[in-house]
């Protein structure tokens, strides 16, 4: 959390004078926090930005964290993201994240410490090799342009929606800068815009107002460019019912025509309803092999109109790409499509395949037992007493693992920057507890849920501290099989050795209470009550529910994994 405000005497002492301040004092144009861990390479950068006070600096236990937690506090909160390490090791460290975040497409600057400018150290490494190996690019300062490297920093990041390595040459960081780094500051960065084809919307239009069962499906590239009412207006004029990805979730409203999650996440009537769909216009969503349940997702026949800023189609299953601002398309689509007699036609087809109202479809899933065969508690009845019992107001956050099917499916958020999904994109796990550190920070009016696994969680749990210090209001679901859920899922039942999948069983209560936050081992769903009396005293802080789920259930999108992986072998 932010240190102390800085004195008028350290302001002075850190007017742009210096390498490190001249970063500081451009970043802090664009972000109003930082997630650091510091080290020799970044002590000077963090010392002008605690001095010069524009920016809090949130602290971490992990270099790893510093990237997740800034990546969480962009999905929650739109800014621009802000983190910072040492270099070498503390740099490699980060290197997962950042993969993560150059997959997902997060506007990202990792500040880090770099070789001097004499040449390498024994300790040294290639630091820009290794940002470009996960695609990330990297900006070098020097004293006559700090302020000019860190100003295109984040343009780039901004303009390519892409993590940039900023990086200060160790011996230059606490050195004065020249007086060409001291030129004035350019403008606000603006997106760039993309011309729409006229002819091709008409075109589009025209499919849509055709089809018999049009569907509307939007990602989290919808949201982020501000197409969410422009698409749910097309929805309405085509009597089209609406489906999101799971980074969309929330972006349609929950009434009669929506589906809800499209793909493996999908329940089985959507799913039904999903496929029936003949013209299906994807907004903002990558299509990746969980979107489309490995292929399955949409009918062979259907045809597939996909709208999104990059170059090409990202699905081979797409039949017609459209390059474009979603909100823009959206927009003239609107516009192309009117709003007469549209609706009665979309709508005649869905209810002549028997999806005429769905209201529900999303949360249409299997209750599961209170206990499961092997006596550890069903995750499906879990997290159905979970939605129950959590405030409204409350942002989810979910590491990787098997477990992921759970909390989307079960959970409803009210935006797409309530659900937040770091690590899917680069199928990583680990990055929870930074996650929900970079969630708390951005909306700390609201609860923030994070959902974890075991292995996960004890792969980043240094950063359990950092959530019980800088969350407000947290409760975290350990989902708590004994084991690595995935690998058990898919390869102990193909016969691999299943001993190094299994985790002994850990008391996650116990170490919750260890760094100062309440805890309870959940071992039936009357253990819950644990959690409601505390969410019902008002209190601040965080609470642990460590819950001993079954590995005998398996979430259905993993079944979908195991059967594509099946096919896969097969030829």
């Amino acid at each position: 959390m932010p240190d102390t405000a800085p004195s008028t005497a350290d302001r002075a002492a850190t007017a742009v004078t210096t390498v490190s301040a001249a970063i500081a004092a451009e970043l802090e144009r664009h972000a109003s926090v930082v997630f650091a861990l510091m080290g020799n390479g970044n002590a000077w950068f963090l010392d002008a930005v605690v001095r010069r006070g524009a920016m809090a600096v949130t602290t971490v236990r992990h270099e790893a964290a510093t990237v997740a937690a800034a990546d969480a506090h962009h999905r929650a909160s739109g800014a621009l993201a802000i983190a910072t390490t040492t270099y070498g090791p503390g740099y490699t460290n980060a290197i997962t994240p950042l993969a993560e975040a150059a997959i997902a497409r997060v506007p990202l600057v990792l500040v880090v410490g770099d070789q001097p400018t004499a040449g390498p150290r024994p300790w040294d490494i290639d630091q820009r090799a290794v940002a470009t190996a996960v695609g990330a690019p990297t900006i070098v300062a020097t004293r006559a342009d700090a302020a000019g490297a860190a100003r295109r920093a984040v343009e780039t990041a901004l303009v390519e929606r892409c993590p940039v390595v900023l990086a200060i040459p160790y011996d230059i960081a606490h050195l004065e800068v020249e007086e060409a780094a001291l030129e004035p500051a350019a403008d606000a960065v603006a997106e760039p815009f993309l011309s729409i084809d006229a002819e091709q919307l008409a075109g589009v239009a025209e499919q849509l107002l055709e089809a018999r069962r049009p569907l509307v499906l939007a990602g989290r590239g919808a949201h982020l460019a501000g197409a969410a009412e422009p698409l749910r207006a097309l929805a309405a004029a085509l009597g089209a019912r609406t489906a999101s990805s799971v980074l969309g979730s929330g972006i349609f409203a929950d009434d009669h025509r929506h589906l809800g999650i499209s793909g493996g996440f999908a329940s089985e009537r959507a799913a039904a309803a999903i496929e029936r769909a003949d013209v299906v216009l994807v907004v903002g969503a990558s299509l990746n092999q969980f979107q489309t349940r490995f292929g399955d997702a949409f009918a062979p026949d259907a045809r597939i109109v996909q709208v999104d800023v990059l170059e090409g189609a990202t699905n081979p299953r797409v039949d017609e790409h459209v390059r474009g601002d979603a909100r823009l398309v959206a927009d003239a689509l609107v516009a192309l499509v009117g709003t007469e007699g549209a609706d009665a036609h979309g709508d005649a087809g869905w209810t002549e395949a028997g999806f005429g109202d769905v209201t529900g479809a999303q949360r249409d899933r299997e209750p599961g037992d209170a206990i499961a065969s092997d006596g550890r508690l069903d995750p499906r009845s879990l997290f159905h007493a979970l939605e129950r019992i959590l405030p409204e107001d409350r942002v989810i956050v979910s590491d990787g693992g098997h477990f992921i099917g759970w909390a989307p499916t079960h959970l409803s958020v009210a935006d797409p920057e309530r659900l937040l999904l770091v690590g899917t994109a680069f199928q990583t796990i680990g990055l929870g507890f930074p996650s929900a550190v970079g969630a708390g920070v951005a909306r700390p009016e609201s609860t923030i849920v994070l959902v974890s696994g075991d292995g996960g969680a004890l792969m980043g749990i240094a950063d359990l501290d950092s959530v019980v210090r800088s969350v407000r209001h947290g409760v975290i679901v350990l989902v708590n099989d004994a084991a690595y859920g995935a690998e058990i899922h898919q390869y102990a039942v193909r016969g691999v050795a299943e001993e190094p999948m299994l985790i002994e069983q850990v008391d996650f209560a116990a170490v919750a209470r260890g760094f100062g936050a309440e805890g309870a081992v959940i071992e039936s769903l009357d253990d819950l009550r644990h959690l409601e009396a505390w969410l019902a005293s008002g209190a601040d802080g965080v609470f642990l529910a460590d819950c001993r789920v079954s590995r005998e259930v398996v979430a259905p999108y993993m079944l979908e994994v195991v059967e594509a992986a099946k096919r896969a072998s097969r030829g």
